[in-house]
């Protein structure tokens, strides 16, 4: 091994103590701020603090818990617009009249949502006269679902109050973050 002047070594030992001291003194009074907690804890088996996942855990700073929050606001200001829908009917409809008609699997997977909930909204729109769900002509076990004159006429009817409803849940952004959250919330899916 290499060999230190007693001096270096004991500077060296000095200055690792300090900034120990320092971090607890960091941690300490970051900890003493309300609404915050780091949640250090002195392990007899290190000389470094230890970060307590269960003290340091916050709710609040949780994308699930975030993203639930802003979905709950972008879902009230749907309601508030467009009282004649869901939003994933409204999403089936949009979806029909961009691609037309598609296989229900198909509309499920363009829409996000799993085979149940799309025959759900599908039948639910069906009822209603929006769209037509006819057996595919090659393949009877397979549904074909598309747009009625009636929910194609919906769909223009409301596709101005769902631009809004776009602009109403990013209203508190600028132009350039807008474009920066819709990018970033597309590299999560």
């Amino acid at each position: 091994g290499r060999e230190y002047p007693m001096g270096s070594l004991h500077a060296a030992i000095v200055c690792m103590r300090m900034t120990l001291a320092a971090g607890r003194a960091a941690v300490n009074c970051l900890n003493a701020r309300p609404g915050l907690r780091l949640g250090v804890m002195d392990d007899p088996h290190h000389d470094t603090p230890v970060i307590d996942p269960a003290r340091t855990y916050r709710l609040e700073a949780q994308v699930g818990f975030v993203l639930r929050r802003a979905t709950q606001r972008h879902l009230a200001l749907f309601a508030a617009r467009i009282a004649e829908l869901t939003p994933t009917q409204f999403a089936v409809l949009a979806r029909l009249v961009e691609r037309g008609p598609m296989s229900q699997n198909q509309l499920g997977r363009a829409t996000a949502m799993d085979g149940a909930t799309v025959k759900g909204v599908i039948d639910r729109l069906a009822a209603r006269g929006l769209v037509s769900a006819e057996p595919a002509p090659d393949d009877r076990r397979r549904l074909v679902v598309a747009l009625t004159q009636a929910g194609r006429a919906t769909f223009e009817g409301l596709a101005a109050a769902g631009l809004a409803v776009s602009d109403d849940t990013l209203a508190p952004l600028n132009a350039a973050e807008r474009q920066q959250f819709l990018t970033l919330l597309e590299r999560l899916t």
